[in-house]
């Protein structure tokens, strides 16, 4: 095979070029239940008052706050749900639950446990309180008030609130379709056990799950044979069918690495190939029209990686989200040192409860498992063969 040029460029000139690229931002509506992870695309506002009436914080008695020292007669039981009937005179009071409407002419409520029964029908408070225990009218929200603003990524928290609001069907943005292919000889299905020099497809699984935390919901195409007519087959078909590729494996300049030259025969502008950094140095991004391909190298680190560094916050964007990836700068816990300073380095860390991080024990980038404990990826710039404790480093969170 002729090998395909890589010419590496920097993981800044590689983050620009993906930065580069936009997409218009198509809107639906969709179902509630489906809207996790999806972006906002409308102002949401409430259309009642939240509570939408006075409320009881607790299980407990709604009196007069004037006659909390006398013997109070109990005239109606108030669970939620139900319309009081009845109006809160001088030494009444009614028993209700947590959420019961307060009736009108109480404005206090009597914890449960602060009170004792004098004799049947009548009670007394016997610890005061100085909160009322009444959630008021419209204290959360006001009727009108915008609760959720267009760009926001739906969490359950704002699920309930859209619940709240009375949102059945919000407005978001459109998702791209995505497809996931695995590349390799060597390759089975987990659900197969590895005979002789194979090994169980780890790497389209993490993609695919990468993918669908972030809210896509991609189309796995399986495992295809390093061999060109097999790549050229199923890539002829695809490159139009999805808005987004992602291939795992054949990105090296090895003999049965065909993937990049596979694009090249399809007509696919290989736009960089070859990341001065670690792991990763064979990430491919490519276009065909308003088509995108990118090549995640084959050891399963280096693919969880950089999907993480430059596929997410590309994935994430198209979505509508605006906010970027944080970077933030934090103390190390321990001195780090490594061997080779030839390259921009991600390691996995930790944070620690001290406010630091620390790098997890990792053996590269065919160790994915050191990644199950962390929480964080930590940047080790180039040149650089040792830091000391407390010096700062970029962290990005996982």
């Amino acid at each position: 095979m002729e090998n395909y040029p890589i010419a590496m460029i920097s993981f800044e000139e590689a983050c620009a070029l993906i930065d580069g690229v936009t997409f218009p931002l198509n809107t639906e509506r969709i179902d509630l239940i489906h809207a996790l992870k999806r972006v906002l695309a409308e102002d949401i506002h409430s259309d009642t008052n939240i509570p939408p009436f006075e409320k009881s914080a607790m299980d407990g008695f709604a009196c007069r706050k004037a006659d909390l020292q006398n013997t109070l007669e109990i005239i109606e039981e108030i669970p939620a749900g139900k319309v009081p009937v009845k109006t809160i005179g001088i030494n009444q009071c009614a028993r209700i639950m947590t959420g019961g409407m307060v009736p009108e002419g109480a404005d206090f409520v009597i914890q449960l446990e602060h009170i004792e029964e004098v004799k049947p029908g009548n009670i007394r408070c016997i610890k005061e309180s100085s909160n009322s225990n009444i959630c008021y009218t419209g204290e959360d929200i006001k009727k009108g008030e915008m609760v959720l603003q267009e760009g926001e990524l739906i969490n359950p928290q704002h699920v309930a609130i859209l619940a709240m609001a009375g949102i059945t069907k919000p407005l978001v943005y459109s998702l791209l379709s995505v497809a996931v292919i695995s590349t390799g000889n060597e390759l089975v299905e987990p659900d197969e056990i590895p005979q002789k020099s194979k090994i169980r497809n780890s790497n389209g699984w993490q993609i695919l799950a990468q993918a669908a935390m972030l809210g896509y919901h991609p189309a796995y195409l399986g495992i295809v044979a390093d061999s060109e007519e097999a790549l050229t087959a199923l890539l002829f078909n695809v490159i139009g069918e999805y808005d987004i590729i992602l291939i795992s494996g054949g990105m090296s300049v090895g003999d049965y690495d065909f993937v990049p030259k596979v694009l090249q025969q399809l007509g696919v502008e290989i736009i960089y190939h070859g990341l001065d950094a670690k792991p990763g140095r064979h990430m491919l991004f490519g276009r065909k029209e308003n088509k995108l391909i990118f090549g995640l190298p084959g050891n399963p680190v280096s693919s969880f990686v950089q999907f993480e560094l430059l596929i997410k916050p590309f994935l994430s964007r198209l979505k509508g989200m605006r906010k970027k990836t944080e970077i933030r700068q934090i103390p190390l816990e321990l001195d780090y040192q490594r061997n080779k300073a030839n390259s921009l380095s991600f390691i996995p860390g930790i944070y620690t409860g001290e406010g630091n991080v620390t790098p997890v024990e990792y053996h590269g980038s065919a160790h994915i498992h050191a990644y199950s404990q962390a929480n964080c990826i930590i940047e080790i710039p180039n040149g650089i063969t040792v830091l000391r404790k407390g010096e700062l480093v970029n962290v990005r969170s996982l």
